[in-house]
């Protein structure tokens, strides 16, 4: 008797834990399909990544986070880019080489640089300077500005379809 008992218990535990699983994920994560080659080859075209929605609720972007967003240029579309400024610092991209508040940040994300020049920014309060990983081939924060914390819908955490690029991003 008491060893039936014992897996009714484990059943019964895996059962609410997958259940608070189906939920956490319903409230608090998305799954979108990646469409363009802006984050190549680091997040493909056609993969599925998973979105944290709760992360910046209870915390705040840093350098390096790949963030989903919309910008008011296209409304319904979500932009996926990486953080590269954060409110206060100023960013300076000269033939590719990206430096924040003076110093060349290292980049080895990066595998399809642009060597353009930009002009040189400082990051409002609010806001993100945002860039694809793909240089070469990217829409981002050098050529259509900020963009407002208020519209990063989450933090990309997870490659999750194909399965060959499941993995942590």
């Amino acid at each position: 008797m008491p060893r039936q008992l014992h897996w009714r218990s484990v059943a019964s535990i895996s059962l609410q834990i997958a259940a608070l699983g189906v939920l956490a994920f319903a409230f608090f994560m998305r799954a979108p399909q990646v469409s363009g080659l802006s984050m190549e080859p680091y997040v493909m075209s056609g993969e599925y990544v998973l979105i944290n929605t709760v992360a910046y609720r209870i915390g705040h972007p840093a350098r390096g986070d790949i963030v989903a967003f919309r910008h008011e240029r296209s409304a319904p579309s979500v932009y996926l880019k990486r953080v590269i400024g954060l409110p206060g610092d100023r960013i300076n991209v000269i033939r590719g080489a990206v430096y924040v508040n003076g110093a060349r940040l290292s980049e080895p994300y990066v595998r399809f640089p642009d060597r353009r020049t930009f002009s040189a920014v400082t990051v409002p309060t609010g806001m993100l300077y945002v860039l694809g990983d793909n240089r070469a081939n990217s829409d981002d924060s050098r050529f259509w500005g900020f963009v407002d914390q208020n519209q990063v819908i989450g933090k990309a955490i997870a490659g999750i379809w194909p399965p060959a690029r499941v993995g942590a991003l």
